[in-house]
């Protein structure tokens, strides 16, 4: 390993000459307090910029074992590391000056969920922290002591500041590991109270605008009705009531505008945990739930959708269904029995963004059109068995419709934001309306399904990655549309998404292992290993965020190229 000495030379000697001298700068150099590695040298200063790391080791980090003990305070500890670096950074960057991206220093960029990225490992206490620098250039030529600036005078400063325990605001610390330990004190308490979500009183669940995750100003705060108040006791904040949503069947109704839908998003983002001051912070849901919308012209390769849709006109087989183009109702059935295959436990849906025929069929069009003539068999007459013989909870949004009220277990009414329980009355008057039809068991169906790799993409030695935000990904020339997988809420994610995808493709398909298998085996890697270990060459993007075990699949499946024996 150099010095940091040995760096300042290095850069007299590059000083004023083309930029592909940078390159010369790679490698790793002892600052004393920290190691600099130089990972990755950007061809001119108008490419993608650099890639550098610092790893403080344990000793001088100097952070407690018990903030690091368990996995979800480690990953805490580092998004607050994370957040602070940025800060600190913020302030640094484009004080070096030159042309292109000269002078920038950039990391992860972290929102309101709390999620694990490779910007900031902890390992054993050690801290590795990854982040981007545009090395300056006059034109494209080496500007030298602009750099040296960059690294012996800014980037110092910021590291000490937020990297070190002795130098950050250990009480703010100390609040985001106690408030990660409630979180999941309550999350781990789900099951044992038979409940699949739990809003905690006070919750402000209203966002600022559609394009922010900020808690509205102003807002009604939550508040539980009586029947449904649960009192926890959590380690650290103490006494805390709120709503539980029991397992089964929960329905949400009310008129436009009262909070139907602004509960529903609260809590399929309540699958992550959010930092202090979002108001959701104790709005915590079963961790495998996902949020089920049709999903019309999505690809769909050999799923079993025949517990909802069978005897087709064009005697098409749907229990290897596949098609380019489904239809609202064909990929609705498609995504559930997908979240089925992934684990999920609770399926959420509002009926604005749902496939009428796939979630109801009334009586008068039962009486006019025969069940022999319909193919769809709806979602209501399937999801009492789908909770009693499978175990999935379902939480629905209605507006419109009480055909649910039939089916419901629970059903809690939205007013003014207030919600309040009206599951008798809503079974009182369901009582004088004919019952829903459709309690057998539900029906057996083909689980396990093996793909085969596209051999198309080993033939490649550089296949090319690229994301659109949370929307689109590409494959080397093939786009994945991810803009319907609604708990995806960091680029970063679909960015580790385009790399897990890859790595499935290069490496863990087979035709022998099925969807489950593959992903318990990256499910085991990542936690062992992390998602660095997506990367052979060891050049690691120090901007992917950990996407669930539910959007991995989701991904896996929308892949138009994915092929079946």
């Amino acid at each position: 390993m150099q010095s940091g000495l040995e760096l300042r030379n290095k850069l007299k000697s590059i000083d004023h000459r083309g930029y592909p001298a940078y390159k010369e700068l790679k490698g790793q150099y002892d600052f004393k307090d920290y190691v600099l590695s130089i990972d990755h040298v950007q061809g001119d200063p108008f490419a993608a910029p650099s890639r550098l790391s610092v790893l403080v080791k344990a000793a001088k980090a100097g952070f407690p074992a018990d903030f690091y003990n368990t996995h979800a305070k480690r990953v805490t500890l580092q998004d607050h590391l994370t957040r602070l670096f940025a800060g600190e950074v913020s302030g640094g960057s484009f004080q070096a000056k030159g042309s292109g991206k000269s002078g920038l220093l950039a990391v992860s960029k972290c929102g309101q969920q709390v999620l694990e990225r490779t910007a900031l490992k902890i390992k054993e206490g050690d801290i590795t922290l990854r982040f981007e620098a545009g090395f300056p250039a006059n034109g494209r030529t080496i500007n030298a002591r602009e750099l040296e600036k960059m690294l012996f005078d800014i980037l110092p400063s910021c590291v000490k500041k937020s990297l070190y325990y002795s130098a950050v605001n250990q009480g703010k610390l100390k609040q985001a590991i106690c408030l990660c330990e409630d979180q999941q004190y309550i999350r781990e308490k789900l099951k044992e109270l038979s409940l699949c979500a739990f809003i905690a009183d006070g919750a402000v669940l209203p966002r600022e605008s559609g394009i922010s995750e900020k808690p509205m100003k102003e807002a009604v705060p939550f508040q539980s009705p009586a029947s449904l108040k649960v009192t926890l006791q959590l380690p650290n904040k103490g006494q805390v009531t709120g709503m539980g949503i029991p397992r089964g069947i929960t329905l949400f109704v009310g008129g436009g505008y009262h909070g139907k839908s602004t509960i529903l998003q609260a809590l399929q983002n309540g699958v992550y945990n959010h930092v202090m001051g979002d108001g959701r912070e104790l709005v915590i849901t079963d961790a495998s739930a996902i949020k089920l919308r049709a999903e019309d012209g999505r690809s769909i390769s050999n799923v079993d959708i025949s517990p909802f849709i069978k005897d087709l006109p064009n005697k098409k087989d749907t229990t290897h269904f596949s098609t380019e183009d489904a239809s609202g109702s064909t990929s609705q059935a498609a995504n559930l029995m997908e979240g089925i295959e992934a684990g999920s436990s609770l399926f959420l849906i509002d009926e604005d963004t749902s496939a009428t025929n796939f979630m109801i069929r009334d009586q008068l069009m039962q009486q006019v059109i025969s069940g022999r003539e319909e193919p769809i068999t709806p979602f209501i007459s399937r999801v009492k068995s789908l909770y009693r013989d499978r175990g999935i909870s379902s939480i629905i949004v209605a507006g419109s419709s009480g055909a649910y009220f039939h089916v419901a277990d629970t059903v809690i009414q939205m007013k003014e934001y207030v919600p309040i329980d009206i599951t008798d009355r809503a079974k009182a008057a369901a009582a004088s309306y004919p019952p829903v039809e459709g309690e057998e068991a539900f029906p057996a169906f083909s689980e396990h399904r093996c793909p085969r790799p596209d051999l198309s993409l080993r033939k490649d030695d550089r296949i090319k990655i690229k994301t659109m935000g949370t929307s689109e990904l590409l494959l080397a020339r093939e786009s994945v549309e991810l803009r319907y997988l609604e708990q995806l809420k960091d680029q970063e994610q679909t960015s580790a998404l385009a790399w897990i995808l890859k790595y499935v493709q290069l490496r863990l398909l087979d035709g022998k292992k099925d969807l489950k298998q593959i992903s318990e085996l990256l499910e085991n890697q990542i936690d062992k290993n992390g998602l660095e270990s997506l990367f052979e060459r060891g050049d690691v993007s120090s901007s992917l965020a950990r996407p669930r075990k539910q959007e991995i699949l989701a991904c896996i499946n929308r892949y138009r190229r994915l092929y079946f024996a």
